[in-house]
């Protein structure tokens, strides 16, 4: 968002003064849903809207007020944050007009510790801009600085006779990583890893699971990486605290998935091993492996206590100052307050719940707790510092086993190997609004708008970012959450990437259909997420399905940023699109989690799900169907004209009752014929399943995250079935050079 130069008259109306104000934040006084009708804000969401970015909406004055403070802002030596293309580094220089012909003395201070200074005479330039403000004269100069600079984050202070300022500079690449050479497409498969089974893991896929599905996909499969879901820190309690894409903390990875057998700590832990030999600890693991859904409850007061027993082993060693021990410290060390504050969250949620089994949030807890930075919670920190190390030893082993998995995958000739996935949301009850809470927007929520799916709109409950404050720290929490997810994979998938260019916000109080969208410094976000990627050398993946406004899209393809589709969405008129119509720059998908697999889309099994939830009445149920009825025909005519069936199979949709083999190979085919760059093929859809992961708008209706994989990691290498399936897929790969074993 850009504010434009000078001072404003004072407002004529209330009206106009809001508009304007709205304007200058960013907030969308109409915007056009899937269907192309226009909607507009009302006065009194705009009001809403205003007052949550904190602007005095009591008076045309007041609001006038803030109007001029935010563009006298404008006079500011340089903005607080630059994020600039390190092949064209512009910095807008803001003087008093007095000053048009002096010398700037510019210092440059590398991320690396060095220094650059430049000096500029202003008096061979040319101003960009003139303009008056509150009787003054202001002109700004646009300073080309070296293009020999570093990428990276920088400091640049400016100094023009007496005058100084200073900004967060970033310096950024015009495009994301990807792999040389950029015509090679790649192929992979989705799993949950949760969901994972095997003979050993205690009732949830772990990551020596990982290691195994990696092993079965490299030897069968020319496949180049594994899709995974988000591994965020989530709360772990069936329904509401499971879901992967509503996180407690966005920085951190979810213990569950460790594999506590293979820590360290265990051979020095004689309890830890008694415990794990006995008949009834035994038995509880042989009951966890075999349950049809995954006990998130159950399995983390397990793991949990497990890893406290292999905690008290490595305590000794913290003041031994082994290597081990060492190695901890650099970690902690390493991630500085993100890791501080976590642990620290981690720790008070633990203590008061212990102390109150009522008490489950944050915002329970004794007021001067509810802050990270009182003296309160550093006297608690300091007094209970074995339980907040025990937290930060958690992520640790979380750290050293998924990164090991990433080496498995390199190992096993993977290029890319592993692709995380980073959630839109975090719980409003987690450890990042306690942490971090300047960053949120309170009085507001996230959702979006009415469409297909949802024609009441979704309300999505967790607060919007505060762009503002974003920019004036250097966007670091911003980079932080990316590098994190990023870390230990090749690429990375953004969840609803039109994130970095607006949010629907809902104010506290209205319904999802009284909301309005707000503008994010897109321009910034995209250069830093192109800046991460070419630094962790990951792909970028922007999930951008849903109401997509055209530029959005020409300025992903811009920074080198694949786009995300769908089979089901991909659609001209109501016909499927054939796959030369396809992207390049694009991953392209049979189905996502909230979403039928191949097999239940055929078979209708969404449409049963929602009838059962009682998320559809009767009609509803009957529309459904007869509008599924048209897409199969659709999809089937496109098969056929494509020659993915033989000429003998059937051509009417509503003869074909089940997911045939024929219609698998066809849908598999169609997308790997695909130009699109890389292809991720859903487990669910490689083994022809019919249940998805999640039933959107669903809770306790429908066992959301929990669905567990139908073949154990030992069965995939022996199973009849899977190893025709897996044959299927790599004809494919092959067929359409997506690497060739």
């Amino acid at each position: 968002m850009h504010l434009p130069t000078g001072a404003l008259a004072p407002s004529e109306s209330y009206v106009d003064a809001l508009s304007t104000a709205a304007e200058l934040l960013g907030v969308q006084s109409s915007f056009h849903d899937i269907w192309g009708k226009q909607h507009f804000a009302t006065d009194e969401v705009k009001e809403a809207i205003l007052r949550s970015l904190g602007v005095d909406t009591l008076s045309t004055e007041s609001i006038d007020h803030h109007i001029q403070a935010r563009l006298q802002e404008q006079t500011a030596l340089l903005p607080p944050s630059l994020v600039l293309l390190a092949s064209n580094p512009q910095v807008p220089l803001t003087l008093p007009s007095y000053l048009a012909a002096a010398d700037v003395d510019v210092n440059i201070t590398l991320e690396a510790g060095m220094s650059r200074r430049v000096t500029f005479s202003l008096a061979s330039f040319t101003p960009a801009k003139q303009w008056e403000s509150h009787g003054e004269h202001f002109v700004r100069f646009e300073l080309t600085l070296p293009k020999d600079l570093p990428l990276g984050y920088h400091t640049l202070s400016v100094s023009v006779r007496g005058l100084h300022g200073a900004s967060h500079l970033i310096l950024a690449p015009g495009r994301a990583f990807f792999p040389q050479p950029d015509t090679q497409k790649y192929a992979g498969i989705a799993i949950s890893l949760y969901g994972l089974r095997s003979k050993r893991n205690w009732g949830v896929g772990d990551f020596t699971d990982l290691e195994g599905f990696t092993d079965w996909m490299a030897s069968r499969t020319a496949a180049e990486f594994i899709a995974l879901n988000p591994l965020h820190a989530i709360a772990n309690r069936i329904p509401y605290n499971t879901s992967p894409y509503l996180p407690q903390c966005t920085f951190y990875r979810n213990f569950l998935y460790l594999d506590l057998e293979r820590i360290p700590e265990l051979k020095h832990s004689p309890r830890a091993q008694q415990l794990l030999k006995s008949p009834a600890f035994q038995a509880k693991l042989e009951s966890l492996r075999n349950s049809e859904f995954v006990n998130y409850e159950a399995t983390s007061r397990l793991k949990l206590r497990f890893l406290k027993l292999l905690f008290r082993s490595f305590l000794p060693l913290l003041s031994a100052r082994t290597q081990r021990a060492q190695a901890f410290h650099n970690f902690a060390v390493r991630e500085g307050e993100l890791l501080d504050r976590y642990a620290t969250y981690c720790a008070l949620d633990e203590y008061f719940h212990k102390r109150d089994r009522n008490v489950w949030l944050p915002t329970e807890w004794p007021h001067l707790y509810q802050s990270p930075n009182t003296d309160a919670v550093h006297d608690f920190a300091s007094k209970h510092w074995r339980s907040v190390t025990f937290y930060k030893y958690v992520q640790w082993q979380v750290d050293e086993q998924l990164a090991a998995v990433q080496q498995h995958t390199m190992d096993r000739g993977m290029k890319i190997g592993l692709y995380h996935d980073l959630a839109l949301a975090t719980d409003r009850y987690g450890a990042d609004l306690w942490a971090f809470p300047d960053f949120y927007v309170s009085g507001c929520r996230v959702g979006s708008p009415p469409d297909d799916f949802s024609p009441k709109g979704q309300d999505w409950s967790f607060p919007p970012p505060n762009a503002q404050a974003h920019r004036a720290n250097g966007y670091q929490v911003f980079r932080q959450a990316i590098a994190k997810n990023a870390s230990h994979g090749g690429a990375l998938r953004m969840d609803h990437v039109m994130r970095f260019f607006r949010l629907y916000w809902i104010p506290d109080g209205k319904e999802a259909t009284e909301g309005t969208y707000v503008l994010d410094n897109s321009e910034d976000l995209l250069r830093i997420l192109a800046l991460e990627s070419v630094r962790g050398q990951f792909i970028l993946v922007g999930e951008d399905l849903g109401t997509v406004e055209p530029h959005v899209r020409e300025a992903l393809h811009r920074y080198g940023i694949l786009s995300y589709r769908l089979l089901y969405f991909e659609k001209n008129d109501g016909a499927f699109r054939y796959p030369r119509e396809y992207p390049a720059q694009a991953l392209v998908s049979s189905t996502t989690h909230d979403l039928p697999t191949l097999a239940g889309f055929w078979t209708n099994r969404d449409i049963e799900s929602r009838r059962t939830a009682g998320l559809i009445d009767e009609d509803g149920y009957h529309q459904q169907l007869a509008s599924r009825a048209f897409e199969k025909q659709k999809m089937l005519d496109v098969f056929h004209e494509l020659e993915l069936l033989p000429n003998d199979y059937p051509r009417n949709a509503a003869v074909l009752a089940e997911f045939t083999g024929e219609l698998h190979n066809a849908a598999v085919g169609m997308l790997a014929s695909t130009p699109s760059a890389m292809l991720v093929l859903n487990q669910e859809d490689l083994t022809k399943e019919t249940e998805q992961q999640n039933l959107p708008g669903s809770t306790h209706q429908y066992p959301n995250w929990q669905r567990k994989m139908r073949y154990t990691i030992e069965e995939l290498q022996t199973n009849a079935d899977v190893a025709g399936f897996t044959q299927m897929f790599q004809h494919w790969l092959m067929k359409s050079g997506r690497t060739a074993l």
